[in-house]
């Protein structure tokens, strides 16, 4: 049976990679790649990930929103990996709850309704 394959994007190409799980062996407890493209760096998403179309800028400025405050794709046990903003209306909303109530951003990002 071939290895298990997980997600990895690079934001600056806007692609997404399927590839092996990084090893800690292999890159040294890193969770990064190398862009086969233009040999950036990959960003390891999580198996549950879903890229925007390439011409989608506003997905791909909301993936990154995401990605630089540690929100990943990971599945649970028996669900996918929950909600995740789509927009940059939505994410601004969020940033404003969090600023609001103290609450941390990547917290307040993932919750599905605001109070």
């Amino acid at each position: 049976m071939p290895p298990a394959k997980t997600s990895f994007v690079c934001l600056p190409c806007r692609a997404s990679y399927k590839q092996p799980y990084p090893t800690p062996a292999k890159n040294a407890g890193s969770d990064q790649g190398v862009c086969p493209r233009c040999a950036g760096t990959l960003i390891h998403v999580g198996s549950a990930f879903a890229p925007p179309p390439r011409r989608d800028t506003e997905g791909w400025r909301v993936l990154s929103l995401l990605l630089h405050a540690g929100i990943r794709f990971h599945k649970s046990c028996c669900a996918g990996p929950g909600y995740r903003p789509r927009t940059l209306r939505e994410v601004r909303e969020r940033m404003t709850y969090a600023r609001r109530t103290r609450e941390p951003i990547a917290r307040a990002l993932v919750r599905p309704e605001l109070p």
